[in-house]
Order: C-alpha cells, then sequence, then structure tokens
C-alpha cells in the first residue's frame, strides 16, 4: 500500500470520527444540553477534536502492517464530546439516544458515498477513494456499537437494562480486559459484519 493511500486513510478517519463525536454533541444540543456548544465542540475544526493518541499515533502503528505486506486496520477515536445528563428531560434514555447518534452518523456518511460510487461507476480513482471513505465508517460504526465501556454500544445497552444491570456492573468493572481481548481476539468479528454491511450497501445502491 503506498505512504500517500495511508495519509489518505488518515484523513479519512480523522474526518470521520469529528463527525461523529459532533454528531453526540449535536443530538445532546436538541435533547437540551448545550455543554458542547458552549464547549466550542460543535464545529468541524479539526483543532477541536484530534486526539493526539487515538486520532494520529493508534492509526499510524496499526498501518505498521503494511510494511510486511498485511492489509492494516485503520481505527481510531476523537476527543469525546462532553455532555451533562442532568440537563436531559430522560437522562438515561437520552445518553442512549446521544451515544447512537455516532454511529448513526458513519451509517450516513458510509451511504452517502455509496452512492456516489453508484454515480461514477466502479473502477475509477474517485470511486476507489470514495470506497476506502465506506469501509472506514463502517468500520467506525460497527466497533463502536460493541457493547464494552467506553464504547458507545455499551452506553446503548446501559439505556435498553434495567437499572443496576449485572451485566452492566460486569462490563464496567472488567471493560479494559474485555475490549483488549476483544481487539486481539474477536476483531475479526468486526471485519465480517462490515463486509456485510458493506455488500448490502453496494447491492441497496446498485452497484453491486
Amino acid at each position: 500500500m503506498e505512504p500517500i493511500i495511508i495519509l489518505f486513510e488518515l484523513a479519512v478517519l480523522i474526518f470521520s470520527v469529528i463527525v461523529h463525536e459532533i454528531s453526540h454533541g449535536a443530538v445532546a444540543y436538541w435533547l437540551g444540553d448545550e455543554t458542547a456548544y458552549r464547549m466550542g465542540r460543535l464545529t468541524l475544526n479539526p483543532v477541536r477534536h484530534i486526539d493526539p493518541f487515538g486520532s494520529v499515533i493508534l492509526p499510524l502503528l496499526l498501518s505498521i502492517p503494511v510494511l510486511f505486506g498485511a492489509q492494516p486496520i485503520i481505527i481510531g477515536w476523537a476527543k469525546p464530546v462532553p455532555y451533562n445528563p442532568y440537563n436531559l428531560k430522560n437522562p438515561k434514555t437520552g445518553a442512549g439516544i446521544i451515544a447512537l447518534a455516532g454511529p448513526v452518523s458513519n451509517i450516513i456518511i458510509a451511504f452517502v458515498f455509496a452512492l456516489l460510487v453508484s454515480f461514477t461507476g466502479q473502477g475509477l480513482a474517485i470511486s476507489v477513494a470514495f470506497t476506502y471513505v465506506i469501509l472506514i465508517n463502517l468500520m467506525l460504526a460497527v466497533f463502536n456499537m460493541v457493547p464494552i465501556p467506553p464504547l458507545d454500544g455499551s452506553k446503548i445497552l446501559t439505556a435498553l437494562l434495567p437499572d443496576r444491570s449485572p451485566i452492566i456492573d460486569f462490563l464496567e468493572r472488567n471493560s479494559m480486559v474485555l475490549i483488549l481481548a476483544f481487539i486481539f481476539l474477536g476483531f475479526s468479528l468486526v471485519g465480517e459484519v462490515v463486509e456485510a454491511l458493506y455488500g448490502a450497501l453496494m447491492a441497496f445502491t446498485g452497484v453491486a
């Protein structure tokens, strides 16, 4: 893989995680909390969102396998957009909706670029670039839906389960071990789900 492609994927990742986090803040604002708005986080300015490790260092480290001819996994995150649950009418349900907004934003981006591929046709350089955008956003959406803290899926699960659920308590107490175990042992499942979603998206937009 050419270095220029890795840099392009990094740029796409940064943009996508920024939109992901802005979506959290925008939905929180819609639900009555102005924390993100007052902190100037409802902006596409990357300076307000980039996390040095999660947005730059980790994705570059994950690109190392390309030096050995392997396909790298590009994943990362931006600074979380804060919100105050006490400003929400229903803090528990609101937290779940806010968490869901991030993955949904990535699905929307993937859908829009799938439409662009259908308009441009496959095989062109621009359609290949669009495909990278689709895959990275599907990866972000699926990975963030994993119900392990601090991923969005855990907040959605918390909103669905009864208060003080032993499942949530277990996940929170063992989150670090579980997330590391998932990354090293179960991340292939994310790839399989992404592949299935990509195929469905291409079929829906008339590409495949």
